[in-house]
């Protein structure tokens, strides 16, 4: 089972698959067709007519003058069966909407390119010209499309910078410049023309009266007169048509400055802007890091001459306590020293000279330990001597010695203690 669908001329309708499992596309325009229940697709795409506005603003002319240029374009999508193939291709199931969008980026795309390959005058000047050769190029590539460009024309052309303005200026000077040079030879040939007349009719005056000699004489002063006369205000209008041709083209000069110092604003501006751009750029990939980098390292800087600074007090300070504290360990020793050497000499007072003998006594065998601690590593000692009552002599003479020793090294004089009396002086 199927339906009939029919469409209008303002519509292409596209049926796809049959009732043999065909992909076969069938375009119907302005008629009918038979489509199968849930095996053929039905879709309408549109015929009518599309106004599109293309505009490209600030484009760049081959002088590099930017300029505004819109336009209207009339456009469809073609009904020949190959070329509607690829219209559906291309749009089907789009919206009007989004066909126009399409359209309109290439045919502006293409205007922005001829733009670019133009001079002002050229645009401005002949328009149809301008829209021809857009249709021209724009047309192969649309029509890759299916689309058919049915008219494109130039709707306004203006700038920002008033060059289209100056230009008309000097065009309209350059009527005006022509309009009096034509009045000024008119008006030469008119000079001419009567001067020569009236050379004419003297020459026929002369020579009716070529018997009055004083009429002749003042007419020929007339006419030199006259004529010089007439040669002034010769020079006068050609001096007045130099300086005024002069003054229109000090005009045309000056315009044409003007145009010269819009454009140098312009670039000088734009110039600035980049240089503003780098500046900034520089500051924030440059400047910025070094200073974030110089602060780091002074207070990474700052940090560890603090950190040095504590250190050396912490250091000094300890110092300082083990000094104070070494000083009252001596402080006290001394004290502690001291107070024993006066304990010992209020003690040495109250002993008697036994008591000394006593405690001199005790510190010989130390004395005689230090003084034969080096003779504790000979393991034996030999006295050479030829005479044996010579030995004992030594020996008597070492132990007389012995009391000297004592009382220099400790004060205390052995020779008043009776034992020792004896020892040293047996005849007593």
């Amino acid at each position: 089972m199927g339906n009939c669908h029919t469409v209008g001329p303002n519509e292409a309708l596209v049926v796809s698959g049959g009732c043999c499992g065909s992909d076969e596309k069938t375009y119907v325009v302005g008629g009918w067709s038979w489509a199968w229940w849930l095996i053929s697709d039905i879709q309408r795409i549109t015929l009518e007519i599309m106004t599109l506005q293309p505009k490209c603003e600030d484009v760049e002319t081959a002088e590099g003058v930017a300029i505004t240029v819109t336009g209207v374009a009339q456009v469809k999508v073609m009904t020949d069966n190959e070329l509607l193939a690829y219209a559906c291709e291309q749009f089907l199931g789009k919206s009007v909407t989004e066909i126009k969008s399409v359209i309109l980026q290439t045919l502006e795309g293409h205007l922005r390119s001829i733009l670019g390959t133009l001079t002002v005058e050229q645009i401005y000047q002949d328009r149809d010209r301008f829209a021809a050769l857009v249709r021209e190029v724009a047309a192969p590539d649309v029509g890759r499309m299916g689309i058919e460009i049915l008219s494109f024309t130039i709707k306004d052309v203006y700038d920002k910078v008033e060059y289209l303005s100056s230009l008309g200026k000097s065009q309209t000077a350059a009527v005006q410049r022509d309009a009096d040079i034509g009045v000024a030879e008119a008006e030469r040939d008119a000079g001419i023309r009567e001067a020569e007349c009236k050379k004419e009719m003297m020459d026929v005056k002369f020579l009716a009266d070529t018997k009055m000699a004083d009429s002749k004489r003042g007419l020929e002063m007339q006419k030199a007169a006259f004529n010089q006369e007439v040669n002034t205000k010769k020079a006068e209008a050609q001096l007045a048509y130099e300086l005024q041709a002069a003054k229109e083209q000090q005009k045309i000069r000056l315009e044409e400055i003007e145009i010269e110092v819009v454009q140098r604003k312009k670039q000088i501006i734009i110039e600035e802007k980049e240089i503003n751009r780098t500046e900034k750029e520089l500051i924030a990939t440059v400047k910025r890091p070094a200073e974030a980098e110089a602060y780091k390292m002074q207070q990474l800087a700052e940090g560890q001459k603090m950190k040095t600074v504590l250190t050396a007090q912490a250091e000094a300070e300890k110092i300082r306590c083990i000094g104070e504290a070494e000083a009252g360990s001596i402080e006290a020793i001394g004290k502690a020293e001291a107070e024993k050497m006066r304990l010992k000499a209020e003690a040495y007072q109250h002993y008697g000279e036994a008591a000394k003998t006593a405690l001199v006594l005790e510190a010989l065998p130390k004395i005689a330990s230090k003084v034969a601690a080096p003779l504790s590593r000979t393991s034996e000692i030999v006295i050479l001597s030829g005479d044996g009552g010579r030995v004992t002599s030594e020996v008597n003479r070492l132990l007389a010695e012995l009391p000297v020793s004592v009382n220099a090294l400790t004060g205390v004089d052995l020779m008043k203690i009776p034992l020792l009396q004896k020892m040293t002086n047996p005849q007593a």
